[in-house]
């Protein structure tokens, strides 16, 4: 796993970095040494929180808001990240949205909503950094997948099939980009314990879901897993699905 400063000198752009799982990331890509640009769609004040704790612990950090569904505002955000820092090394695709609902109540707008975020927010983000990606020389993108998209889930239906979709383009990813020297990898979380709105219940494979180990995994686990996969130790390390659960689901 990445230690010390093994990511100096590189530039890593986390989506959805404001929160929970995104902000475990970008903190543990600045602690390596990276300057990070965090990513939201609305909550300038996490984000800005986010760069604020990277600022104070002695490291670079720019927050930006834009919709990773909306291909102009990822082309302004990757410009974002070019002008302040130079160049692009690591892109983390974590935005995602993850309503419930049940499917003959699910509209095709509430099925295009999800997987504009989940899905084209991915391929819209990797298009627009493709060519700063490629300069770096040793490139990486690490895809969050989900457990839904490989168990399944009640009430999930869009949720999952753009989880699923998102393994599927990190293996074409692979594919395509291993010639240009970028790996392509996807981290799967599995019942991470995060901040919640106590308004609503747990997920429904929250409920009923157990893992082997006992407890729910911590933002910063699945952080780490990223952090190797995004730095010097993991360049042979491609098209690749790690699951990180705690034992709830064997792949």
């Amino acid at each position: 796993m990445t230690v010390g400063n093994d990511l100096e000198g590189r530039v890593a752009l986390v989506t959805g970095g404001g929160r929970n799982i995104g902000r475990a990331i970008a903190l543990a890509l600045a602690a390596a040494g990276a300057a990070v640009v965090i990513n939201g769609r609305r909550d300038r004040q996490a984000v800005e929180a986010v760069a604020a704790d990277i600022a104070a612990a002695g490291g670079q950090a720019l927050p930006v808001l834009a919709d990773v569904g909306d291909a102009a505002a990822v082309e302004r955000l990757i410009a974002a990240a070019v002008e302040r820092f130079g160049g692009l090394d690591v892109l983390i695709n974590n935005a995602a949205v993850r309503p419930e609902k049940a499917l003959d109540q699910m509209t095709l707008a509430d099925w295009r909503a999800v997987l504009a975020v989940n899905l084209d927010g991915a391929f819209l983000t990797v298009k627009s950094a493709l060519v700063h990606l490629r300069a770096s020389g040793a490139g990486a993108i690490v895809n969050i997948g989900g457990l839904s998209g490989h168990a399944g889930a009640k009430q999930r239906a869009h949720v999952v099939t753009a989880k699923a979709g998102l393994v599927g383009f990190t293996r074409a990813l692979a594919h395509e980009l291993a010639g240009d020297g970028i790996t392509a990898n996807c981290v799967v979380p599995g019942l991470i314990d995060t901040e919640r709105d106590p308004n609503l219940p747990l997920p429904q494979h929250h409920q009923v879901s157990r893992t082997l180990l006992g407890r729910l995994g911590s933002a910063e686990e699945i952080a780490a897993a990223v952090c190797f996969l995004s730095g010097p130790g993991a360049r042979y390390i491609t098209g690749q699905t790690l699951h990180v659960n705690g034992g709830v689901y064997l792949g």
